[in-house]
């Protein structure tokens, strides 16, 4: 499933692509979550859909206040124009929010036709921006009591799914993924969960994970992150200056902000998609366009509200085309981009700028006509998804990620209607919590911090419980691993007479069994592998380990190897990148991975001009380009590792589960059984072992497929003879390599 994120990443996460990728105003995100993958933020951050209005001209005034004029004192008068600048309801603003939210929703629950759903996301960015801005320039007021009104707005509705979520997971989860989810609770409550996604989704490894039921929380904590931000300094100016100098310091601090986050924006989306997708400092720039809108719309009214014939029907004309425009550049995103689109970088100005479009079109100083587009926007049905926004795009996800997890993938047509049912909490929350608390309570600007700090310690509560309560059910993951003897040869795992009695490793371990050295496996954006050296680091003679993470796993078996006859064991090993010549697209940075072509070239010309090893070992996954496409990149490696001289050897790729094994085996309380995986996926032909590769090539093989794959059935293992083989969906534990360690002695350089 997806969520908005990265739509390379992840994990979006409907946080886009991010990516899957779909705020309060909001990811996910939903970080579209965000990852999704695809998440948004949470979508009603803003007091209400309103902005300030400009105190009419002489023309516009009500006959009352005209008449009376002359004869009231100016304070009066001052009061009356002030409190006519207050705020004017924009009904257009509601069923945008509207428009944004049920695109998220229905990327999220995959509906044909709304692939780019999670710019939705982006939407509600560029309406929280107009509206805080709009807000503060109207009626400047103190930064204690505009947190407090930021807390008793966003936070408890917030607080009830997070300890709904935490409540449901617990029960319906399994302990490995309620150890996920507490930690992801923790960030959520905290506000910097869109920064715990970034170190997820940048991680090759974790990205593999299905995506968490609190992913489209990285919109929510971009937006208060946000808040804090533009609240202290939009407060400052409105402290130190007035007028039109506060006026245009804020401009140009707007221009200045938004720029530099552009330029972020852009960098990042195509150097690291889920950086780019999750940052706050490349996002920044889309409150920023909607900041701008209210300051341009502004401008607009107190100019253009006052003239009246041919020059105000001109503008009035042109304001409305904007807004057309605006509305037209929204739907195309939605309906044209999709999970390959690198978002948000450049792409995402056709959202961004089209709402700022929208919302500057719309009529702050006149009535909605009939050609405007805040006509269509303002219908009850979109007003209504705009009302109830922020708490339905809180509740839908973690209800679609939770069923997914208990039950499997589901078609889009359950999504669907799950969804529509998470209407029913999210309409409870708006009507018991976020109204009664909004309007009902007493607006002292204590008593709404005092709801905010309730508001972020009851989940973290709840999240400290919920991973206690897994660690208990688990055990530790700290406890040292006893490997089993392997044997040599032959269809057992074991050597004779060796028996396990329970899962080794442990699931509470699991997933955490990684080789030594995880530090040679070089970043993605990395192109030249340091010094790394196993064993005896002095000797002469040394075993290279060549290839991507497939091939990092063998690190502890190769290192025996090494051990043994007193050798150095180099590691030259660079995740997502296949040994084979040819250039691959990488999900996580979503582009191209040119930094694994530079990798590959450095690495030969490293091999060929430095002292021949004894062995070059060489392994990675057997699923980049087509089979054609694989077998010509192999032939041009191996005419160059075969000029160095070296022999060379290589172990064929082990079988792909295709889902997490250590989360699978927790939810069926151990049961290997329950997690068999199909025979059919699990492997793909092999240019060297099936090709002919290896024999032109005089490459040693050892395929250790049959092993791990016993028989002839339908169906693979995911433990054998008490050993749990995978750490993910793809990987070996690394107790599994130290068990094949003589076997990858005898099979490679023929010991025994």
């Amino acid at each position: 499933m997806t969520t908005a994120v990265p739509p390379n990443a992840v994990p979006p996460n409907a946080v886009p692509p991010n990516a899957g990728r779909p705020l309060a105003a909001p990811t996910s995100r939903p970080d579209p979550a965000t990852a999704a993958t695809a998440a948004t933020p949470a979508p009603a951050a803003a007091d209400t859909a309103a902005l300030p209005a400009v105190s009419p001209g002489p023309a516009h005034r009500p006959a009352a206040v005209a008449a009376s004029a002359s004869v009231t004192p100016a304070s009066v008068v001052a009061r009356g124009e002030e409190a006519r600048r207050r705020v004017a309801f924009r009904p257009d603003i509601e069923g945008l929010r509207g428009v944004a939210v049920l695109a998220v929703l229905a990327f999220h629950a995959a509906v044909p036709g709304f692939t780019g759903g999670y710019v939705g996301v982006d939407v509600f960015f560029v309406v929280s921006g107009f509206l805080i801005t709009g807000l503060l320039l109207a009626r400047p007021i103190g930064l204690r009591d505009f947190a407090a009104r930021r807390a008793r707005r966003i936070l408890p509705a917030a607080a009830v799914v997070l300890v709904a979520t935490a409540l449901a997971g617990g029960a319906l989860l399994d302990p490995l993924r309620g150890t996920d989810l507490a930690r992801d609770l923790i960030a959520a409550a905290g506000q910097f969960a869109n920064w715990r996604f970034v170190g997820q989704q940048t991680d090759y490894l974790a990205a593999e994970r299905d995506p968490s039921p609190l992913q489209h929380f990285w919109s929510l904590g971009v937006e208060n992150q946000y808040y804090l931000l533009w609240g202290v300094l939009l407060l400052g100016l409105a402290r130190f200056l007035t007028g039109r100098r506060r006026t245009a310091a804020i401009a140009l601090a707007t221009a200045a902000i938004g720029a530099a986050s552009l330029v972020l924006c852009v960098r990042w989306t195509a150097g690291s998609a889920p950086l780019g997708y999750f940052s706050t400092a490349s996002r920044l720039w889309e409150f920023a366009a909607g900041a701008g809108a209210a300051l341009l719309g502004s401008a607009v009214a107190g100019g253009g509200a006052r003239r009246t014939g041919p020059v105000g029907r001109s503008l009035g004309a042109a304001l409305r085309l904007v807004g057309w425009a605006g509305a037209a550049a929204v739907v195309v995103a939605v309906f044209r981009y999709d999970r390959d689109t690198p978002f948000p970088g450049t792409a995402a100005l056709l959202p961004v700028l089209g709402t700022a479009a929208v919302l500057l079109a719309g009529p702050a100083h006149r009535a909605l006509g009939v050609a405007d587009v805040g006509r269509l926007l303002a219908v009850r049905p979109l007003r209504a998804a705009g009302r109830l926004s922020y708490a339905w795009y809180l509740w839908h996800w973690p209800v679609l990620t939770i069923a997914q997890a208990r039950y499997g993938p589901l078609p889009w047509t359950t999504l669907v209607a799950l969804t529509a049912a998470a209407a029913l909490p999210a309409w409870l929350t708006l009507r018991l919590v976020e109204q009664p608390l909004r309007y009902g309570s007493s607006p002292a600007p204590g008593r709404g911090l005092a709801v905010g700090a309730s508001a972020l310690v009851i989940p973290l509560i709840a999240g400290l419980t919920l991973g206690g309560g897994t660690v208990r059910a688990l055990g530790s993951a700290d406890a040292p691993v006893v490997v089993p003897a392997g044997a040599v040869d032959g269809p057992s795992l074991l050597a004779p007479g060796i028996r396990v009695p329970d899962l080794t490793p442990s699931l509470a371990r699991a997933r955490e069994d990684f080789p030594p050295g995880k530090g040679c496996e070089i970043p993605l954006g990395a192109d030249t592998s340091p010094r790394c050296l196993f064993g005896d680091r002095n000797s002469p003679d040394r075993i290279v380990l060549l290839g991507d993470s497939h091939a990092g796993q063998w690190i502890s078996a190769a290192l025996t190897l090494a051990e043994q006859r007193h050798w150095a064991l180099e590691v030259l090993v660079k995740p997502g990148c296949p040994l084979a010549t040819l250039t691959v697209r990488n999900n996580v940075l979503g582009r191209t991975f040119e930094e694994c072509d530079r990798w590959r070239e450095n690495t030969l010309t490293r091999l060929a001009t430095g002292p021949r090893p004894k062995l070059v070992l060489m392994a990675g996954l057997n699923r980049y380009g087509s089979q054609e496409e694989r077998a010509d990149g192999w032939a041009r490696t191996l005419d160059r590792l075969a000029a160095t001289g070296a022999p060379l050897a290589y172990l064929g790729d082990t079988p792909m589960p295709g889902k997490d094994v250590p989360t699978c085996l927790a939810a069926s309380d151990g049961r290997s059984d329950a997690c068999f995986f199909p025979r059919e996926s699990a492997f793909e032909r092999d240019p060297l072992i099936e090709g002919g590769l290896a024999e032109r090539y005089r490459v040693r093989v050892l395929d250790l497929g049959p092993l791990l794959c016993p028989g002839t059935g339908p169906d693979c293992p995911a433990v054998l003879e008490g050993v749990v083989l995978y750490r993910d969906t793809g990987h070996i534990t690394d107790t599994l390599a130290r068990v094949l360690a003589p076997r990858l002695d005898r099979g490679l350089l023929g010991a025994g």
